[in-house]
């Protein structure tokens, strides 16, 4: 009896066999929907230009108008200056308050004794310290970049760790003004001696879109007016050559019209706070574009 069930038996499993296949899924073959893209990581790099760094908090309070939010940020010399405090968490309008109401006093300390430089920059640290009340790099809203050069070698270092006051001091000691910090056995001197303009920083730091900001581009047909602003000149000259191939590595390239602006003194800072958001005014349908080709909707505020 039992060799003759054998057929229906086989003949019964083939039956569930047909209807299990018949009723199970398809194979993935992977053209069902894809996860979605990252969206690319944004940063802001902001170049070296002394009293002219105060553009950059218009081009900061314009990009955040226009819905604009960086992930990174990036800054040599007086970029370095704004772009410690911007990715310590102040808006753009909160760096505009603290620009009119701060002094030259409170971060200029001069050395009588001209030690290498007139000016020790021990103020300036303090004052950045200050601001972001004493939080080290890895404590910041946003990942930064700080851009100085090494003066034994000629080296360019993007600092990413430990004091940020030291390093934005480091970055902003403009050489034969500023007498030259000691950090780790190392002295340094402003970054804009190597990259004026960081946007390289910005790629090592993984930035899939840069914006760029050179304030140091247009120096002006007039005689300096004493030995610091000569020196600054100078400085602004010589960035020239290095920026450019920087420039050309950026996705958009901001120049606020540095015309009429003083280069030693906060004198014009309300007009080159201006002058950074008419900038970003003229790129901004340029921006819009690019970003929305690379997946990034802007929101205006």
């Amino acid at each position: 009896m039992l060799y003759k069930n054998i057929p229906r038996v086989l003949a019964a499993c083939l039956v569930v066999w047909i209807a299990g296949c018949a009723t199970s899924p398809p194979p993935d073959t992977g053209s069902g929907p894809q996860p979605a893209a990252s969206p690319p990581k944004l940063a802001l790099a902001l170049g070296g230009g002394a009293a002219r760094g105060f553009a950059h908090i218009g081009v900061i309070k314009a990009l955040e108008s226009q819905g604009v939010s960086v992930d990174i940020v990036t800054g040599t010399s007086a970029g370095a200056v704004i772009g410690a405090l911007y990715a310590g968490g102040l808006s753009g309008f909160q760096l505009q308050r603290l620009a009119m109401e701060s002094k030259e006093s409170q971060v200029i300390d001069f050395d009588v004794l001209g030690r290498g430089g007139w000016v020790k920059g021990e103020l300036l640290e303090r004052f950045v310290n200050t601001r972001l009340q004493g939080r080290t790099f890895d404590k910041l809203a946003k990942p930064l970049g700080v851009v100085a050069t090494d003066l034994s070698n000629g080296q360019t270092v993007v600092m990413r760790s430990g004091n940020v006051g030291q390093a934005v001091r480091a970055s902003a000691s403009v050489p034969g003004v500023f007498i030259p910090p000691e950090i780790e056995g190392r002295f340094f001197v402003d970054g804009g001696v190597t990259m004026p303009l960081p946007v390289q920083a910005a790629r090592e730091m993984q930035a899939d879109f840069v914006i760029a900001v050179d304030i140091g581009e247009q120096p002006e047909g007039r005689r300096p007016g004493g030995s610091i602003d000569v020196v600054l000149q100078a400085f602004t000259i010589m960035g020239q050559v290095i920026s450019r191939s920087q420039a050309g590595q950026a996705d958009i390239l901001i120049r606020p019209d540095t015309r009429g602006l003083s280069l030693t003194s906060f004198d014009t800072r309300e007009l080159a706070i201006l002058r950074g958001e008419e900038a970003v005014a003229r790129v901004l349908p340029e921006l819009r574009q690019k970003l929305i080709e690379r997946g990034v909707t802007l929101v205006p505020r």
